[in-house]
């Protein structure tokens, strides 16, 4: 009897002590890199002094009266808890590691001490092979995915156009590296029937948001005919392909002509023209004045000599200057084709002799290139 009412008296004291401090959260999961905190409450404000542990390795002390007093670990820290008298200390861990993983402990020296477990996670990178795909209605088209460097190892899944696929429409392979990284690969197999997003989803349990993936399938409807549907339309379409081409062909013929008729233009009919017109308007030009229609350079000739004299001898040196002044200015010309004749009725008796000494008459055929 004596020793059940001491087993009772056992059971009250350690239940009061359990109520004397509090540790919370009991379990905490983090990504590795990011920050992990635990609260420890002390309903007993007797206590003097609190260590918080990290895997059984102290990492920081707190005094009551004097606050932190040493943290031997460089990314761990202690703040108190606003409007707790000091009675209540956060626990920081900055920028956990893998190696950070285990268990935290509040120590109330002499009083009671609490433990929670802390779990540090890594997430990786997920990617969908290859760009986005085109395929025919009907056909089967083959997605791939890779999660590489989780830890531990993820959970993947699929969805298309939002709407997760059932898992036993797509594989899942695992393995580990050296580093304790999972890689998870996966195949779905989707049917084209409509145009889709295809997404592969990665995550793990400190992730609020799973790692996403996605390519677009693009479904097209293939057309097939008949070969006696499309007898008519290729016939049509040849025949309107060669109408094309002749009419092609003609226009080109047409422009080359045009353009050989332009460079190299076909010659002039040959002109007859007076030499003493001709002669006039080139001495009306030399002198800058203007042709007498009227003058006829048919004057007095001299019988004797069977030649012209007065204004008219004048005049055909002035013809023969120009002329030569012509030939010199280098004027293209054809030959031309004299006609000798007496200038007038006198020195038609002077027979051929004093033919052969007259100066070229007055008429002249000029062919113009």
């Amino acid at each position: 009897m004596m020793v059940l009412h001491l087993l009772v008296l056992l059971l009250s004291c350690g239940i009061q002590a359990g109520a004397q401090m509090k540790l919370y959260p009991e379990t905490l999961t983090v990504l590795r890199g990011e920050e992990a905190r635990f609260t420890c409450s002390a309903s007993n404000t007797k206590w003097t002094v609190m260590l918080w542990l990290l895997n059984g390795t102290a990492a920081v002390t707190i005094s009551k009266l004097h606050g932190v007093l040493q943290s031997p670990i460089t990314n761990v820290t202690a703040e108190p808890v606003s409007g707790s008298k000091r009675d209540s200390w956060v626990f920081v861990l900055n920028s956990t590691e893998r190696y950070n993983q285990g268990q935290v402990t509040c120590d109330l020296q002499g009083i009671d001490r609490k433990t929670a477990n802390l779990f540090v996670q890594e997430k990786g990178i997920v990617k969908v092979s290859g760009d986005d795909k085109l395929a025919f209605k009907g056909k089967s088209v083959i997605f791939e995915c890779r999660a590489a460097g989780w830890y531990p190892e993820p959970s993947l899944y699929w969805q298309v156009n939002d709407k997760k696929v059932s898992q036993a429409e797509y594989n899942i392979s695992s393995e580990e590296s050296g580093k304790s990284l999972f890689t998870v690969s996966s195949n779905l197999s989707v049917m084209a029937a409509k145009s889709s997003e295809v997404d592969c989803l990665v995550s793990v349990s400190a992730l609020t948001t799973p790692l996403k993936s996605g390519v677009r399938l693009t479904v097209v409807a293939e057309v097939v005919q008949e070969d006696d549907d499309c007898t008519v339309p290729l016939a049509v379409t040849a025949s309107l392909s060669a109408l094309l081409l002749l009419l092609l062909l003609g226009i080109c013929i047409v422009l080359c002509y045009r353009q050989r008729r332009q460079a190299n233009p076909s010659p002039k009919e040959p002109s007859w023209f007076d030499q003493s017109v001709v002669g006039r308007g080139v001495v009306a030009e030399v002198t800058r004045g203007t042709d007498n229609l009227g003058y006829s350079k048919e004057g007095p000739t001299d019988h004797k000599l069977g030649k012209t004299s007065g204004p008219d001898a004048d005049y055909n040196e002035l013809i023969m200057e120009i002329r030569r002044q012509m030939d010199f200015a280098s004027f293209h010309k054809v030959p031309d084709v004299v006609y000798f004749s007496s200038p007038s009725l006198h020195s038609e008796s002077q027979g051929p002799a004093s033919t052969s000494e007259e100066n070229p008459v007055n008429v002249r055929r000029i062919t113009t290139v």
